[in-house]
C-alpha cells in the first residue's frame, strides 16, 4: 500500500526494540517504524510474504511493568531497504493481540514513535567529521 493511500498515522521509531520469535527466541529483526495496525522491522533476511509469525517484543519497564508483550503477525511485504543493500525492509499486519498487550502497543507508539519526515534521505542529512 502505497504512503498515500494508507489511512492509519504510522510512525519512525525512536528506540532501538528486537523482535524475537516467541517459540525460538530467534531474532526476527528490528522495529523501524510503527502504525496502530502493524509496523516494519528491519531483518537481515528476505522473509516470505503472506507467513504468519508468533513474536515477543521484549519490554524494558519504562512504558509497562510487563516485561514483554506477544502477539501474531503476517508479512505483507518484503523489499531491500534502498540505503542498506544488506538489509530487508518487511512490513507486518497484525492479526491477533490479547487488549492489554495492545494497550502497551498503543503505548509504544505514543511514547516512541515520532513522526516521518517529509523528504528522503541524501548525503545532506549526515555530518560528515
Amino acid at each position: 500500500m502505497s504512503p498515500e493511500r494508507r489511512k492509519i498515522s504510522r510512525k519512525l521509531l525512536s528506540y532501538y526494540m528486537r523482535v524475537l520469535d516467541e517459540h525460538s527466541g530467534e531474532l526476527i529483526g528490528q522495529l523501524a517504524d510503527i502504525s496502530t495496525g502493524g509496523f516494519k522491522l528491519e531483518c537481515t533476511q528476505r522473509l516470505p510474504i503472506g507467513a504468519t509469525y508468533n513474536l515477543r517484543i521484549d519490554q524494558t519497564g519504562e512504558i509497562s511493568p510487563k516485561s514483554y508483550i506477544t502477539f501474531s503477525a503476517r508479512t505483507r511485504w518484503c523489499q531491500r531497504d534502498p540505503y542498506d543493500p544488506t538489509v530487508y525492509n518487511v512490513g507486518f499486519q497484525i492479526l491477533d493481540m490479547t487488549p492489554a498487550d495492545y494497550d502497551i502497543f498503543i503505548m509504544m507508539f505514543n511514547t516512541y514513535g515520532v513522526q516521518k519526515q517529509a523528504h528522503h534521505k541524501t548525503n545532506s542529512d549526515y555530518i560528515w567529521g
